[in-house]
């Protein structure tokens, strides 16, 4: 089972706490460091000192960390055109010696799209479809051939290109809800199909619907690698767990209900369930990024079990 620290920096944080907890990511053995790509904070608090770019960041912790992973989870189809997130994402796979991934969506939050002047169309499936196809058919025109494409949102003509990134196939990754859509999206781009938040009863349907979609497209689902996304909330006893839910500001009945929270048996467990029902990879969301101490429990206690 891999896992993966996953951050919510437009809650309030700098590069600096960012950093920490990247070096703790890969100190501690965990796989992977992921962030979210927003520009506004979300419920309480006042999210100072304000967002941090995604790929900006990434770009930075490339040079700053040496074997663990690094992507986002997910970027916005709405924030930058294909070509230019293309550009981005092959540039810092570079940076990193081929570690980075790519998770793009179709974009929900109108309010940080309002709130920095970036266009929030009613309907967004479209760009999300046509940028998938653009960039990877551009990470695989061969470096001396030329790239055309012709669709409703977006035109290309004759692009080198360029740049290329180090992995022969950047790894990227599809998530949601949709019954349709989606998982055959995922099935024609993905290497990686993620539910974020699920309620975990409805886990194991999206998992047959996503395999039945790789069915139908001709691929074999065993290449896709399937995922989950919860709060991280793991104490020694209860007391430190309801400490932990208090400092991120979420009730303990709650997190212990959906999330990974408890003691580190409880997590185990959990993270078994999910095992069980195809997943191989979880993300564990990070809200407290100062509380260093709960990834050192986690990576002694819940990731030892889990082998």
């Amino acid at each position: 089972m891999d896992l993966r620290i996953f951050t919510e920096p437009q809650q309030g944080a700098t590069y600096d706490d960012l950093l920490a907890v990247a070096k703790a990511t890969e100190d501690l053995g965990f796989d992977a460091f992921f962030r979210s790509d927003h520009y506004l904070k979300m419920g309480d608090g006042d999210g100072l000192p304000g967002p941090t770019d995604a790929w900006t960041t990434l770009a930075g912790l490339a040079r700053e960390t040496s074997r663990i992973r690094l992507g986002t989870l997910v970027s916005s189809a709405t924030f930058r055109h294909p070509g230019v997130l293309a550009i981005q994402v092959a540039q810092v796979d570079q940076m990193s010696g081929g570690r980075v991934e790519l998770g793009l969506g179709a974009g929900w939050f109108a309010q940080e799209h309002a709130a920095y002047g970036i266009p929030f169309p009613e309907k967004r499936f479209g760009l999300l479809t046509e940028q998938l196809e653009l960039i990877t058919g551009l990470w695989s025109t061969p470096v001396g051939e030329r790239y055309d494409f012709a669709g409703e949102h977006y035109t290309l003509t004759r692009s080198p290109a360029l740049p290329k990134p180090v992995q022969s196939s950047i790894p990227i990754i599809v998530g949601g809800s949709g019954p349709r859509r989606t998982p055959a999206l995922a099935a024609k781009y993905a290497a990686e199909y993620n539910q974020s938040f699920p309620a975990p009863t409805e886990v194991a349907d999206r998992v047959a619907t996503v395999r039945a979609a790789c069915e139908e497209a001709g691929r074999d689902p065993s290449t896709l690698t399937f995922s989950v996304a919860q709060v991280l909330c793991v104490g020694r006893d209860d007391a430190e767990v309801e400490r932990r839910a208090a400092a991120i500001g979420r009730d303990v009945g709650e997190v212990r209900a959906v999330g990974f929270a408890g003691t580190p048996t409880a997590v185990v467990d959990r993270i078994g369930s999910y095992q069980e029902l195809g997943i191989t990879r979880v993300y564990l969301q990070v809200l407290d990024l100062h509380d260093l101490d709960h990834l050192e429990l986690v990576a002694s206690e819940v990731a030892s079990q889990l082998g």
